[in-house]
């Protein structure tokens, strides 16, 4: 027979051996019965009951033959969100902004589509994962279309699998962020190179002096010269405009040059007054390819907008002053049911009422 001390050590082993298995059987069925497995995370094994977001691009190698090494479970398993692209870069950055700062707030894990990593990544060093094709198309996605400020609903969401629409490009998302947007934001070092190195060229034509201020300026035109005036009773910034906001900063700044960039740059040379000898028409008006306009803005110090989210991101990230064009629409205007200035633009940015004599003069006839 054994010794007692002998024999009372293995019945401890033996319980022990006891408890683990029934721990290890209990969290097993657990996991597997929420489809929270192993097959949630590898689309090489079985079939998922409940789809997780996974990283992994249209080119990953995932057959059974190829090398590929399963991710870890993401920080949270509470569920997945995402955004539908659409529109144009500043668009996008309005779009990725506000999931990131609505997905932490809510406490969810934010991917993006392809087609919006597609947009962004070739122009900034933005980090939020990409969403799966085939993860995209198995998720049982609630859709919430979204208006374009803050609201407290949004705050407290509780849909685990969401998809958001819409074009939010407002600060009261994601402000209280601004330093991650910033750093998500940040340029691709060669495109910051190429912006400064321009800069540096620049020189006042009446002196030859190195400018000690530069104020990028962005004019949106382009399909909005059709859409503000007959679809939102609105229009865009004119050459008087453009003169007060110049003049705003030449009374504040000394020696200060203007950077022009716009989709539309004939009308800016026929337009913007050059005989200070303080402006350059710098910009290529690229829409398909708009990296280096944007990178030329954000390197200036301060910022003249006219209207558009291409505009409002180059002058929140370049910081500094930014003038805007303020009352843009007739008080009758639908654009005030989807847009609220107080929303859209910064508290400090100086506003300067737009001449909507233009749209009163088409209502007569």
């Amino acid at each position: 027979m054994w010794a007692p001390r002998l024999r009372h050590l293995c019945l401890t082993f033996l319980l022990a051996c006891v408890f683990a298995s029934v721990f290890f059987l209990h969290i097993h069925q657990d996991l597997f019965h929420n489809g929270l497995g192993l097959s949630a995370l590898c689309p090489d094994r079985n079939p998922m009951t409940s789809p997780v977001a996974i990283i992994c691009l249209s080119d990953t190698p995932i057959n059974p033959k190829a090398s590929f090494s399963c991710p870890k479970h993401p920080a949270s398993l509470s569920g997945t969100w995402t955004i539908y692209p659409n529109g144009r870069l500043g668009n996008q950055m309005g779009q990725y902004a506000t999931l990131l700062a609505l997905a932490q707030l809510n406490g969810r894990q934010a991917f993006i589509q392809p087609a919006m990593h597609a947009t962004l990544a070739p122009v900034f060093r933005i980090t939020l994962p990409v969403l799966a094709p085939e993860v995209n198309s198995r998720t049982p996605w609630r859709e919430l279309e979204l208006h374009d400020w803050m609201s407290e609903e949004y705050a407290q969401l509780k849909e685990p699998w969401l998809r958001l629409t819409g074009f939010p490009c407002s600060w009261t998302f994601f402000h209280h962020l601004r330093e991650q947007i910033r750093s998500e934001f940040t340029l691709h070092d060669h495109l910051r190179r190429e912006a400064q190195s321009l800069l540096s060229q620049f020189r006042l034509s009446r002196t030859g002096d190195r400018p000690s201020t530069f104020v990028g300026v962005h004019v949106r035109r382009g399909d909005y010269l059709q859409v503000m005036p007959y679809q939102w009773k609105g229009v865009v910034g004119d050459r008087a405009y453009l003169q007060q906001a110049m003049d705003w900063f030449r009374a504040r700044h000394e020696a200060p040059i203007f950077v022009v960039t716009s989709n539309g740059m004939e009308w800016c040379r026929e337009n913007i007054d050059t005989s200070r000898g303080d402006v350059i028409f710098a910009g290529d008006g690229q829409e398909r390819t708009p990296g280096k306009d944007f990178a030329l803005l954000t390197q200036c110090n301060h910022t003249i907008m006219t209207i558009g989210t291409f505009g409002f991101w180059a002058a929140y990230l370049a910081g500094g002053n930014t003038v805007y064009l303020a009352n843009f629409t007739l008080p009758n205007s639908n654009f005030l049911n989807i847009f609220k200035p107080e929303a859209a633009f910064l508290p400090e940015w100086v506003g300067i009422n737009a001449d909507l004599t233009p749209l009163q003069m088409l209502a007569e006839h």
